[in-house]
């Protein structure tokens, strides 16, 4: 059995870790192709930030740089893939090349979402992949850069400039909402804030940018309000978007992203999908979305690896669930932002906000005190009836409270 896996990320990996793992016990030992279109070994995206800031590898290559090796992957960088054609079961590269498969993975992640002219100006980078943030971290590092102006204050957008900060460039940032506004509702996005400029950041919230401009090279970023700022760089965290404009013509069924069942399979027989790529259900709404989130890549690339084998892979949907690791102010965002009621507790830069629909949680945020959050997270998932604790439910004890039974929690 011939395994083709697009992608080397979180889910890719994952897969082909699950399929070897588990092959054995089905009697087949399938020959697995890994391409990239980087020409790294795999990495992990979260990790970048401590990376460039510690030099350490090992939490970058989480899986080490012999992962494939070990894995018996025949891994291929550097390889972009130009087409799919799932009635020949090919895969044309970017080099010309065609790989023949009996089983695709499609794991291809997401790219830079930029809505603005000049984003592709020679001077605005992205942190969407290694490659692209190395080449801005060498001229910060070097001194050619000393101040930089990112736009789009997203998550990638604030663990950026604070990475930059760190490296001791000048940093302004500018959002045309509040920060990590997909997040964060208005109150704590403030917190987060004040954390940024207290490090000496700069931040314009409600600042809409127009566009990069330049001939050559970037020269700036106009405003809609007619401004013009400058800086040495400029970065562009405007969003992602999944890749998938390679399956142009493929026939399979896509909307943002690749769209699939509960067991990742996508609309064409022996093609699965997993990841920033794949469009699946939201685990709470049960509405499709694009969760592009480390947990929810791996547990799809498991879920993926069990089905191709015949096992019981039945995905129970994705999570919206950031954390912020990089701030003094430990963040924890799960679920929705807003609710029928709100349970609602604030001193100083410690904030707990509980959201309830029908006296069940369907998201919090957390601010500077994020214990409770494990106990939160699985009474969401369970969709128990919280109302019985009122504002008992903001203790950060609550999690170890005589109140809440195992039999509530797990029964």
């Amino acid at each position: 059995m011939r395994i083709l896996i697009l992608g080397a990320g979180p889910a890719g990996l994952t897969a082909a870790r699950t399929l070897r793992e588990l092959a054995p016990s089905r009697s087949v030992d399938p020959a697995i192709t890994m391409v990239s279109a980087e020409s790294f070994p795999p990495y992990s995206p979260p990790a970048m930030a401590d990376h460039f800031l510690t030099g350490r590898e090992e939490t970058l290559y989480w899986q080490g740089k012999d992962v494939c090796d070990r894995l018996r992957v025949d891994y291929r960088p550097g390889a972009p893939v130009e087409a799919v054609y799932p009635e020949q079961r090919q895969v044309l590269l970017q080099d010309t090349r065609y790989l023949d498969y009996d089983k695709l993975i499609i794991a291809t992640g997401s790219r830079l979402h930029a809505p603005l002219d000049g984003y592709d100006l020679p001077g605005v980078y992205n942190f969407k992949s290694l490659a692209a943030a190395l080449e801005l971290i060498d001229h910060v590092k070097h001194g050619d850069v000393k101040n930089a102006l990112i736009v789009g204050a997203g998550f990638i957008g604030v663990e950026v400039a604070v990475l930059l900060q760190a490296l001791g460039c000048a940093v302004t940032i500018i959002e045309k909402q509040w920060l990590m506004p997909n997040i964060l509702d208005e109150e704590t996005a403030e917190l987060v804030r004040h954390d940024l400029e207290h490090r000496g950041i700069v931040v314009h919230e409600h600042t809409e940018a127009l566009r990069f401009f330049g001939r050559r090279r970037v020269k700036g970023v106009k405003l809609v309000n007619g401004e013009t700022l400058h800086a040495d760089a400029y970065v562009a965290a405007t969003g992602v978007k999944p890749n998938v404009e390679f399956l142009e013509g493929s026939g399979l069924d896509i909307g943002w992203g690749i769209r699939v069942d509960n067991r990742m399979r996508t609309s064409l027989p022996n093609i699965w999908a997993a990841g920033d790529v794949a469009e699946t259900f939201d685990r709470m709404s049960g509405e499709r979305y694009v969760h592009a989130i480390w947990p929810n890549a791996t547990a799809q690339g498991e879920a993926v690896g069990r089905d191709m084998l015949g096992f019981s892979a039945d995905y129970e949907g994705a999570e919206r669930m950031n954390s912020m690791k990089h701030l003094g102010l430990p963040i924890m965002a799960v679920g929705e932002s807003t609710g029928q009621d709100t349970l609602r507790r604030r001193d100083g830069d410690t904030l707990r906000k509980i959201f309830l629909d029908d006296g069940r949680i369907v998201g919090f945020r957390l601010a500077g005190d994020i214990r409770g959050a494990g106990t939160y997270r699985a009474l969401m998932l369970k969709g128990t009836d919280v109302s019985q604790f009122g504002e008992d439910l903001l203790d950060p004890r609550f999690h170890i409270s005589r109140c809440v039974s195992p039999e509530v929690l797990y029964h």
